[in-house]
């Protein structure tokens, strides 16, 4: 079974690390030192959790904190940004059942939005099976690299 538990500033800490372990195999691979989250300062975490439209989540899996994710809840429109999990707990299913459950969260919301990185196949396949559909707009970060916008209508 996987949970959410609404984070704390006190969790700020572990978010930043989970944060850099679960997205410094793609900040290696595409040398994105703008957009990539494992990039981040510990204050640009501490930054977020201030703002009035951001909740972070730990996401939890037979008692042990297995990933993260934030929402901007705007309303009847939210965005996902990012979802993570620990890479020794990938393949399990847990971001699905994280997606499903924030979902639930936000029963007001009517639109939700995301982006991820288009060369990643198994992560667009994630979402697609979730039902997220592509909005048409794909954003050139770099050479071999481009983000792919996503949106699921309630």
């Amino acid at each position: 079974m996987v949970s959410l538990r609404k984070a704390t500033y006190e969790d700020c800490t572990t978010i930043h690390t989970i944060q850099v372990k679960s997205f410094i195999e793609l900040l290696q691979k595409y040398n994105d030192f703008d957009s990539n989250p494992a990039a981040e300062s510990l204050e640009k975490i501490y930054q977020r959790f201030e703002q009035p439209y951001t909740d972070y989540y730990l996401i939890i899996a037979d008692q042990e904190t297995v990933g993260m994710l934030r929402v901007c809840d705007f309303g009847v429109n939210c965005r996902l940004s990012p979802i993570c999990i620990l890479p020794e707990y990938r393949g399990k299913g847990f971001a699905a059942k994280a997606i499903h459950e924030m979902e639930k969260q936000y029963p007001e919301a009517m639109l939700w939005q995301l982006d991820t990185i288009m060369q990643e196949a198994h992560l667009c396949s994630m979402y697609e099976k979730l039902g997220y559909r592509k909005t048409g707009k794909v954003e050139h970060l770099k050479e071999g690299m481009d983000l792919v916008f996503y949106e699921k209508k309630m």
